[in-house]
């Protein structure tokens, strides 16, 4: 189910031809060495998910495939025990003829703060960069962007994404598993989106000129991450664990992010804004099996982490490659 041959026929004839130089063999070398124990599992799951006629879709306010009157009770009640296979489900929400995937994240809050400062969508081509199960893919889509790639090497994020297209089935909207390392210098995207990305590279510089080579000139870059308080120098680097997470890095301030981007080359660099981490956009589900949140923050603090760090401080800045 997880065939990429559509997309090489699509990139073949559009800006991004020049890719097929390297895709084809990292993807054939990612499904001959790489794949998950539970992968062929998850395939089952996927061959095994009922269809609709005609939904209606909307992916403008939201990610809704058609309606609970799609399919009888007992259609409903299998659609529901096949998605929670592919638990835990992170980003989202989604509502899937009726169901309602009731995720981690409510990634339309992050979707509602930063839409409004960024460049019209319309007729663009857009990269997500650890785009995770693809939520913000489907908005891209929905608010007018005329092709729309996500990377993330999380295969179980890949499956997710698949079950979503079986019921949206939009050829312009595909997610691949592989890292921002493997990617070439494409220069052809027109926004480039890394969101809750760059903390967890341990080379956050390189990451930036990775973003800026995705870009075609004058391209838009959309980055949010975790930020601390402080001045241009600012910068928390954490022990072994932060907010229960060992994959995190730096945190560094807004001036300190802005003087980066700056370093890197980018150009008319704002922060448009910045929000902490509040319970109720991510917080425990029926759709998730792990902790969250709170388990995450000082249970007597909120303003910390376990750990005593200063608690999630989110900030969206956008900047332009020359």
């Amino acid at each position: 189910m997880n065939n990429f041959s559509k997309f090489y026929q699509q990139i073949a004839v559009n800006r991004l031809s020049h890719w097929l130089n390297t895709l084809p063999a990292q993807l054939d070398h990612w499904h001959k060495n790489n794949l998950h124990g539970d992968y062929k599992h998850w395939q089952k799951t996927l061959e095994a998910l009922p269809h609709a006629s005609s939904p209606s879709i909307d992916l403008t306010n939201s990610v809704t495939v058609g309606t609970k009157a799609d399919f009888n009770e007992g259609e409903h009640k299998r659609l529901e025990s096949l998605l929670k296979k592919f638990k835990p489900w992170r980003k989202g929400p989604y509502h899937i003829h009726g169901l309602h995937i009731d995720t981690e994240w409510r990634s339309d809050f992050k979707w509602d703060r930063l839409a409004k400062h960024i460049s019209d969508l319309s007729g663009r081509y857009v990269l997500d960069i650890g785009c995770g199960s693809g939520y913000h893919l489907w908005r891209m889509r929905g608010a007018g962007a005329k092709f729309v790639v996500g990377i993330d090497p999380t295969q179980l994020f890949l499956m997710q994404f698949s079950a979503v297209q079986h019921f949206i089935q939009d050829e312009t909207v595909n997610l691949l598993p592989l890292g921002v390392e493997q990617l070439p210098e494409l220069a052809s995207f027109d926004t480039v989106f890394a969101m809750g990305v760059l903390y967890h590279r341990r080379s956050p510089i390189d990451f930036l000129y990775q973003l800026k080579a995705q870009l075609a000139p004058g391209g838009e870059l959309v980055l949010e991450t975790l930020i601390v308080d402080g001045d241009e120098n600012t910068v928390l680097v954490p022990g072994e664990r932060y907010a229960k997470m060992r994959n995190v890095w730096f945190l560094p301030s807004a001036k300190a992010m802005c003087a980066w981007l700056e370093r890197c080359g980018f150009t008319n660099i704002r922060v448009v804004n910045t929000d902490i981490t509040a319970l109720e956009e991510q917080r425990k589900t029926d759709w998730i099996d792990t902790e969250s949140l709170s388990d995450f923050l000082d249970p007597n603090d909120h303003s910390k982490t376990i750990e005593g760090y200063p608690a999630p401080q989110r900030a969206i800045f956008i900047a332009n490659k020359k």
